[in-house]
């Protein structure tokens, strides 16, 4: 059994995946004053059981790294995993200043590219078998990808330089990141990407329709469910002929994997979806439904 969960944080991503294992994966955090006591605690509760705790970075944008230096000093993050990059704020923020701290270390950082492979990320050996994560980009020879990292440098927006991540359990669920991809951008590499099917697909650019993913990788992936994050109305575009879940009005969103069944839980009270399975389950707050893969 594993857990997923988006987390309501406002205008922003941040998740974790509490593996079956002695693993737990942070994948981006966004704490603001009112919300970052209790998150922090929430992570430090988990991390303390596991073994292995491991954070990664999609990109440095405020929205995603909100909060970073409070969660570094609650859980003192050792295994700090991003694209290599030398991205610059022209108005370094502490948590900025953190993530580069982080992401320049000879000790703490690894960095992703496609394929890539490390031991407990997605090698097993004698002590632990690996947690499911592979990155299915960037290409780091990529042009594209290049031009993206020398934007970011020059303190443009680095949500280009984000990484394609996918979590999968063995006979299980399948469940992609992309980060803050922007639609121009993934069109440009659709034809360089190989994307696998995944039953849960978080919508890049928190469901903007800046980050609308292109026909082609949507086919590829058919996703079962959709999620599309928190961002004005306005900017969202709903992925008219799939499954979603919205989380400006889901709030926290919990899936609880179990083997060929993936039990939703949501932390709004009334909140509903007509294309899940009711199996009447009660292990968290306000259960919506069962996707059966």
């Amino acid at each position: 059994m594993s857990i997923i969960k988006s987390l309501s944080v406002g205008e922003g991503d941040m998740f974790y995946v509490k593996h079956g294992t002695d693993s737990f994966t942070i994948i981006d955090c966004c704490l603001s004053d009112d919300s970052k006591v209790a998150i922090a605690a929430e992570v430090k509760a988990i991390a303390d059981t596991k073994a292995i705790t491991r954070f990664i970075s999609t990109h440095p944008d405020d929205d995603h790294i909100a909060g970073l230096l409070y969660l570094d000093t609650a859980i003192r993050i050792v295994n700090f995993y991003c694209v290599k990059n030398e991205a610059s704020k022209e108005d370094e923020t502490d948590d900025f200043e953190r993530y580069c701290q982080l992401r320049d270390s000879d000790e703490k950082a690894f960095y992703l590219s496609k394929g890539c492979s490390r031991k407990w990320l997605n090698q097993s050996d004698d002590t632990r078998g690996g947690a499911g994560i592979q990155i299915h980009w960037p290409d780091t020879a990529d042009a594209q990808f290049a031009e993206a990292l020398a934007q970011a440098e020059a303190g443009e927006s680095p949500n280009n330089i984000s990484p394609i991540i996918r979590y999968s359990v063995e006979d299980g669920v399948t469940a992609m990141w992309m980060g803050d991809l922007e639609t121009e951008f993934m069109e440009k590499i659709a034809d360089k990407l190989d994307l696998p099917r995944a039953h849960i697909l978080f919508a890049p650019h928190h469901g903007r329709d800046t980050g609308r993913v292109p026909e082609e990788l949507l086919e590829a992936m058919d996703p079962k469910i959709i999620v599309i994050g928190e961002a004005p109305s306005e900017d969202l575009n709903y992925y008219g002929g799939y499954n979603t879940i919205t989380q400006n009005t889901a709030g926290d969103i919990i899936f609880d994997c179990q083997g060929k069944k993936v039990h939703v839980y949501v932390s709004e009270d009334g909140y509903a979806v007509d294309f899940l399975d009711d199996e009447q389950m009660t292990a968290f707050k306000y259960y919506v439904g069962t996707l059966n893969l």
